[in-house]
């Protein structure tokens, strides 16, 4: 089960801890005896004696702010709140920037292999959560994400109130998004182009999307940007936000991005090598800020390794 954030509506009973916000889950309607047993079903990887300790140091509450206890009756409904915590989170040698920040908004730069918010093992090493520590913001957001091993900007919210507003820029495909990443050279392609497809779920590899029959659901504008060698830089254009619709779309025409650990081959996880990053980039944002109504542009600092591949197409 996902471990699920408050609503930004109704303040959490239990305060932000060293950049992380709690996690709630709501009680389902069950047979357990004490809401100790649910928790250590639902959750098998965190022992029953990691929840007593955590209830031990008083950071397991109900939603009205009293403490849980190992021996507490279960009670159906009632939204428990709790810290997430790894006993072993690796770390990512690599860090963010700040690009711009006011009132509203922050836009970050996010190197590889950082994810956005929490999620699997990773909390404290996420964009979001280094974030509210070297910014002191509890209140940050992202307002869209983009994949762990993908580099590039990411835009968050600081208030609240305006979260939705901000939001509403992706719904209305308000925002400009524009992608690099670095392929194998098809000479053959007329671009620019316009790729469709509908992309689904696939059953046999729960990380991995798939094309489909059916009206398209996802589409990327493509062209060409350089050629050395073997290898091409593209510039890529997402018009919809499927997820990892760029690197699908790419594998779908026979040109996977480089290091791809997922498309068109699902590798084994955690096999991170830092020094083989994904060659997709998130380069630039742009829209009219819903706010001051001003005209907002953003490039990342980074750049992808097109050296590196150059001199080593033909030899692979």
């Amino acid at each position: 089960m996902p471990h699920h954030q408050p609503s930004p509506t109704k303040p959490a009973p239990l305060p932000t801890r060293d950049g992380v916000s709690p996690s709630s889950v709501v009680l389902p309607v069950g047979a357990w005896r004490t809401m100790a047993e649910f928790l250590v079903q639902r959750f098998p990887g965190i022992t029953a004696e990691t929840w007593t300790a955590r209830m031990q140091a008083g950071e397991v509450v109900d939603e009205h702010g009293v403490p849980v206890n190992a021996e507490r009756l279960y009670q159906p409904h009632l939204r428990l709140f709790y810290y997430r915590a790894l006993e072993a989170e690796p770390r990512i040698p690599f860090e963010e920037t700040v690009l711009f920040q006011d009132e509203y908004i922050v836009v970050a730069d996010k190197p590889h292999f950082l994810p956005v918010i929490p999620s699997g093992r990773y909390v404290q090493e996420t964009l979001l959560v280094r974030l509210k520590r070297k910014l002191g913001i509890d209140t940050l957001s992202p307002i869209h994400r983009i994949d762990r091993e993908t580099a590039g900007l990411v835009v968050f919210t600081i208030q609240p109130s305006t979260r939705g507003t901000y939001q509403d820029l992706f719904l209305t495909k308000s925002i400009e998004k524009r992608y690099e990443a670095i392929a194998p050279w098809r000479p053959e392609f007329k671009l620019p182009m316009t790729y469709r497809s509908r992309l689904e779920e696939n059953p046999a590899h729960f990380m991995q999307v798939r094309t489909v029959d059916g009206e398209p659901n996802s589409e990327t504008q493509i062209e060409l940007m350089e050629v050395q060698g073997d290898w091409a830089r593209y510039g890529l254009s997402p018009v919809t936000g499927r997820k990892h619709q760029l690197r699908a779309h790419c594998a779908a025409l026979g040109i996977p991005i480089r290091h791809d650990q997922i498309y068109p081959t699902h590798l084994a996880e955690n096999t991170d090598d830092y020094t083989k990053p994904l060659q997709l980039l998130a380069k630039s944002i742009a829209f009219r800020d819903p706010i001051s109504g001003e005209p907002r542009s953003f490039t990342s600092a980074r750049t992808l390794e097109w050296d590196a591949y150059a001199t080593a197409a033909g030899n692979e």
